[in-house]
């Protein structure tokens, strides 16, 4: 059998980074609430579908879709995880209780909140500088997802135009699922 040097290389890489500290061991407040919970403890062995939202941006109307990808394969153990941040633009100015209050009455959105976080790079939160650094890239806009398995290994980014009845989101969803 011959092995590639680039194939090799990313056979070492992959090695390397399932030995880190697990991903999901983060603890975060639940929006607008004293409760803590540690995401692994939490969300072990679920799809994650992690989201940096925003309440007063273009790509808000997304909540709706999210919330339907919730509703839709829940059941099957994906869950979505939303991080209001107001790192783009001040599209989330609000109080956390203000941002649930929209979340709530407007979306109907039932998927966990969590508290507001930075997530651009250089400031960004430890659990997005984990995600950036697994997945190549930090959020560039509101409405970023990242998409972790079962194992609580990232399985994919994409971008903030890719809408949640995306093709390839939905399918990569499935396939982790």
């Amino acid at each position: 059998m011959r092995i590639l040097p680039g194939v090799l290389l990313l056979m070492t890489l992959t090695t390397s980074v399932s030995a880190e500290e697990p991903l999901l061991d983060q603890d975060f407040r639940r929006l607008a609430s004293d409760e803590t919970v540690n995401l692994g403890d939490e969300y072990g062995g679920k799809v994650l579908l992690v989201v940096n939202t925003a309440s007063k941006c273009g790509n808000t109307p997304q909540y709706d879709g999210l919330e339907k990808l919730y509703q839709d394969y829940g059941d099957d153990g994906l869950v979505v995880l939303g991080f209001p941040s107001n790192d783009f633009m001040g599209q989330e100015p609000g109080t956390e209780e203000q941002i649930q209050e929209f979340c709530r009455l407007t979306y109907k959105v039932k998927f966990p909140m969590f508290e507001k976080v930075t997530v651009k790079e250089g400031d960004a939160h430890p659990f997005y500088d984990h995600l950036a650094a697994k997945a190549g890239t930090y959020p560039t806009w509101n409405f970023h997802k990242y998409l972790i398995g079962r194992d609580g290994q990232l399985i994919s980014e994409f971008s903030p135009r890719t809408q949640p009845d995306d093709e390839q989101l939905v399918g990569a969803i499935k396939a982790a699922l």
